[in-house]
């Protein structure tokens, strides 16, 4: 009985706590303290809307029409909210892609009066974010997933009493969307906020029903919160809906509740790095269990008179806990998998411990804009903003002066790399109407070369680039959006890549746009003699690197951005870092291969990471590809394909070789029937996630493999599948293998020490084959076709034509473009990526290695086998060449000769389906001497023994004397083949699908 009155007490003394009036709080801060000047932007004061500043009369109708201003003029914006009190009586509508940003020593303050009409029965909101703007007297449609840019900042709210159905703010936005830096003092109200919709930060909730009440947001993604605090709800600080909350830094005071989800509705939420306290009911109100849907992890929760962390409302089970003051170091509730070797099941795993202490309040996790009174505006070193006019020396005499650079609403010409110094901190306001962008055909990113970033940040300084828009064009084959190298203290935010979806247009006036596929209101028909085509393809899409680079142990804070541009070749790259990183809400869409891709990257944490792939643009597209990998956190994942995505999926996540991956809350879907079959999957071991939804999934690395081990002689063993023709397949002189696809432009490593392939390279160039030079280097023979609009001495670029004597190819195949090559070192990929330089074969010097097609098809094959072309393309070591000739862009394999070796050499005459032995003389120049066998398709190899493999459907294998010895029968149609592993005693074997292994000594 004792501990009964104990526990009653403790639950009354909570319940008065919470009843009481909720004091005023100390006031936030101001972001913003003075007025920011931009020329593109407008501002809400008496003299340009005619209203009286004395923080009592109403401003409605003058603050509706200055944001309508700003719609109608500019179709996307800011409207600047001095310091004061405005007083509102009737709902704000800030539709799609405006901005309203407050000013001054102290923050504006917008409130609404007490007992104001319409507040009182039905529910209504102070400010609301719309689609668009709605006629005088008729009802706004909400805002959704077409709404982008919208934003509220720097400006406190206020509900008086006497409006009891008062909400603050509804924000039903998408991407690039926001609420920060906001007190609401809801008093009496029902709630701060009414839907949310992409992020929220540095938000403060006192008093009302909730702090926050939401269903999905509008397009269906997960919504990131960061350092948020709720006090004094009288039901819940947070009700959700069917969700999906990433929260960190959270701090939740003197209310029943923390977090509660709708009865009957499973949800999705994460919590770290947060505080509860004096909480009377439960931390978590958890409506369903037992349902993949239904997902719960908490991760260092301190938590003080939290005497119920969970409430499962549907078993009254509760997760009680003793202790005054404790620490949630863990807690997960869902489907969970241990590793990727386990079986699913439902699990609650809690860790919890008793502390002596917890924290008064919580620092904040985001990083703060430098005060404004250090900003010096770019406008002011000459830029112009007018996207014609090079602003390039601008920005470059800017930053080698200062530190903190504001850069105004304008589109800014580059036309070269903007490079930042350590500690430059580049500060826009808006994504699209601040936006450094380059011509069509920019001199310095177009043509053929290694990846030339827009923007790139120091190496391990405290940079911050926030709220521009990087917009590459379409046709810059060279462009990166952005290189980040900065350290862990910096910060990347409110960053767009421009490019495909969520691209805006300025207002032109007096013009009608036609669509071509309608007349009249009516779909055309289409027939024989007048066809409708199917449009929507860009002949542009995936011709430049990827548009946010992170590499060379870049890391830092990476906050709400959106990369979307159909033109790169991925949206996000994470490359070669063990710094720690943190990506909070990332938008990957619209890429036709590979979304996001991190390689050789530790120490990550990512929440809130939303992918989505559209039918046009993505059959072809991974999610995700993760190679080399360990220590990484992926939070609150959500994959999505769009209802035109018709096409089956396979694999979301490609996994190579990682370890210490732990994803919480995934969420795999579409409206359709193609969902991606599996959600994760190992790629070498042959293990697949097979369960869309789950709680918690750990990859250790560690994991047993499905597939078997290549050690019994002439056995295939498929040693990884689901690649597309997979070709090219050569050997480096430790045994490593390497392969690639053509049309999706990836290569790949088989490392002779561990056996874990790995994906190596993804650059927008389609590679034939490949081959390595005498010291490792890997070189790439790929097609290259001119830039369109890129001028060369005043013309369109072109590349030579070379003689190929194939009437049923020529004319067709060998048109237009060229096979040029590329090189990298296999240890330092991307640092060292660069054309293969292209010299008169008679000027190479002591060369020790010639490169050949391992097969032609043409008509004058005795003659062309035989010659030693013009010109060659010459490796990194200097002594490898690869003669030039049209065959290297129609080959899927190519042999290598040592100049004067005495072994013999074979090459498949695709005329005649044979495969003919040839010498090798003293310049490396092959000359025929007879034919080996009737058979041949594209590859052959030669082993240690003299025994040549030849693929032709099926490997024959024949000794040096010709006689044939046995065959080989692979389930797939070999394309291509090499010799591999430590003890080269492996045949490697590339097909249509998959690469083989195959022990033959």
């Amino acid at each position: 009985m004792k501990h009964y009155y104990s526990i009653r007490f403790l639950l009354i003394v909570c319940w008065i706590i919470g009843s009481l009036p909720i004091a005023r709080a100390a006031e936030s801060s101001s972001v913003y303290t003075q007025r920011p000047n931009d020329p593109e932007a407008f501002y809400f004061t008496p003299e340009n809307y005619g209203f009286k500043a004395d923080g009592k009369s109403d401003v409605t109708e003058a603050l509706q029409k200055a944001i309508n201003q700003v719609k109608q003029e500019k179709n996307f914006g800011i409207l600047f909210l001095p310091e004061g009190n405005y007083r509102i009586s009737k709902t704000i509508q800030i539709p799609s892609s405006i901005r309203l940003i407050g000013y001054g020593k102290k923050r504006p303050v917008i409130y609404l009066g007490a007992n104001t009409p319409g507040f009182q029965t039905t529910q209504n909101y102070m400010v609301w974010f719309t689609g668009g703007l709605a006629p005088e007297g008729r009802q706004p449609s909400d805002a959704g997933a077409g709404t982008f840019y919208s934003a509220l900042s720097n400006i406190d709210f206020r509900i008086e009493k006497g409006n009891p159905q008062a909400i603050a703010i509804r924000s039903h936005f998408a991407q690039h969307s926001f609420t920060n830096h906001c007190d609401i003092q809801i008093g009496e109200g029902k709630a701060g906020i009414y839907d949310v919709g992409n992020e929220l930060e540095d938000m403060k909730f006192y008093g009302g029903e909730y702090g926050i009440i939401s269903s999905r947001t509008s397009p269906g993604w997960p919504i990131m919160t960061v350092d948020t605090y709720f006090e004094g709800q009288k039901k819940a600080a947070i009700y959700s809906k069917e969700v999906g909350f990433a929260i960190v830094n959270m701090h939740v005071k003197n209310t029943p509740v923390a977090f509660e989800m709708a009865e009957n509705l499973a949800d999705r939420l994460h919590i770290e790095n947060s505080l509860l306290e004096n909480i009377s009911v439960a931390g978590i109100k958890v409506s369903v269990v037992g349902n993949t849907f239904s997902q719960l992890n908490m991760v260092n929760v301190d938590c003080k008179n939290v005497p119920v962390l969970v409430d499962y409302a549907q078993s009254g089970k509760m997760v009680n806990v003793k202790d005054k003051q404790y620490k949630v170091k863990e807690f997960t509730y869902g489907l969970v998998l241990d590793n990727l070797n386990a079986t699913s099941t439902f699990q609650e795993i809690s860790e919890i411990v008793p502390v002596a202490n917890v924290p008064a309040k919580l620092q904040k996790e985001l990083p703060i804009l430098p005060a404004m009174e250090t900003w010096v505006n770019v406008r002011d070193f000459g830029a112009t903003g007018d996207g014609e006019t090079d602003d390039t020396g601008a920005f470059e005499k800017a930053i080698s002066q200062h530190k903190n650079i504001y850069v105004p609403q304008g589109w800014y010409r580059l036309t070269k790399t903007l490079k930042m110094a350590p500690g430059t901190r580049l500060i826009g306001l808006h994504p699209f109407g601040t936006q450094f962008v380059l011509n069509e055909s920019e001199l310095a990113f177009s043509g053929f070369g290694s990846p030339m970033p827009l923007v790139e940040s120091s190496e391990g300084g405290d940079d911050i680039l926030n709220g521009i828009g990087i917009n590459t064009g379409a046709y810059n084959y060279r462009a990166v959006g952005c290189k980040w190298m900065a350290g862990e203290h910096s910060y990347m935010n409110d960053v767009k890549f421009v490019g495909g979806h969520g691209t805006l247009r300025k207002p032109t006036p007096n013009t009608n746009e036609q669509r071509s596929n309608w007349r009249g209101g009516e779909h055309r028909i289409s027939s024989p003699s007048a066809p409708v085509m199917e449009s929507g393809k860009d002949l542009a899409w995936d011709n430049q690197y990827w548009s946010l680079w992170i590499t060379n142990n870049g890391g830092g804070i990476i906050k709400d951005i959106w990369t979307a541009s159909t033109y790169a070749a991925s949206g996000l790259y994470i490359s070669d870092t063990e710094t720690p990183g943190r990506i909070y809400a990332m938008s990957l869409e619209h890429h036709v291969r590979t979304e996001a891709r991190l390689h050789n990257v530790a120490n990550w944490k990512i929440y809130a990471f939303q992918f989505e792939e559209e039918g046009k643009e993505g059959p072809d597209c991974h999610m995700a590809e993760m190679s080399n990998c360990k220590n990484i956190e992926l939070i609150n994942v959500w994959m999505y394909r769009v209802i035109r995505a018709f096409m089956p999926k396979e694999i979301g996540y490609r996994m190579w070789n990682c370890e210490n991956i732990t994803f919480r809350n995934m969420h795999n879907y579409t409206q359709i029937l193609p969902v991606i079959e599996f959600p994760i999957y190992d790629m070498n071991k042959a293990l697949p996630v097979y369960s869309w939804d789950f709680a918690r999934l750990t990859i250790s690395g560690n994991e047993k493999s499905n597939r078997p081990s290549c050690d019994v002689i002439d056995k295939p063993v498929k040693l990884a599948t689901g690649f597309e023709l997979a070709s090219g397949a050569t050997t480096d002189s430790k045994g490593n293998v390497y392969f690639c696809e053509n049309r999706l432009k990836k290569i790949y490593k088989w490392p002779a020490d561990n056996g874990q392939i790995t994906m190596i390279a993804d650059y927008p160039w389609k590679p034939f084959t490949l081959a390595t030079d005498t010291k490792d280097n890997l070189l790439v023979i790929f097609r290259y076709d001119p830039q369109p609009g890129y001028m060369m001495n005043g013309e369109q670029e072109t590349v030579p034509r070379l003689p190929d004597d194939n009437p049923m190819y020529s004319g067709w195949g060998n048109s237009g473009w060229s096979a040029l090559g590329y090189s990298f070192d296999p240890n330092n990929i991307d640092a060292t990526m660069k054309p293969l330089p292209r010299i008169a074969t008679a000027d190479a010097k002591n060369v020790q290695k010639v490169i050949h097609p391992a097969s032609r098809w043409r008509g004058d094959f005795h003659k062309v086998v035989a010659s030693m072309p013009e010109y060659s393309f010459i490796a990194p070591d200097g002594v490898t060449i690869i003669p030039e000739t049209y065959d290297l862009g129609r080959s899927c394999a190519l042999i290598p000769v040592v100049p004067g070796q005495k072994e013999p050499v074979y090459v498949v005459n695709e005329n005649n389906k044979t495969t003919v032995r040839l010498s090798v003389g003293v310049d490396g120049r092959l000359a025929e001497e007879k034919v080996l066998c009737p058979f041949g398709q594209y590859s052959n190899v030669t082993d240690a023994e003299g025994n040549v493999y030849i693929a032709d459907g099926e490997i024959f294998v024949y000794d040096k004397s010709g006689k044939e010895q046995r065959r080989i029968q692979v389930e797939e149609r070999p394309i291509s083949m090499t010799i591999g592993g430590q003890q080269k005693d492996v045949l490697f074997v590339t097909t249509t699908r998959s690469l083989y292994g195959i022990k033959i000594k």
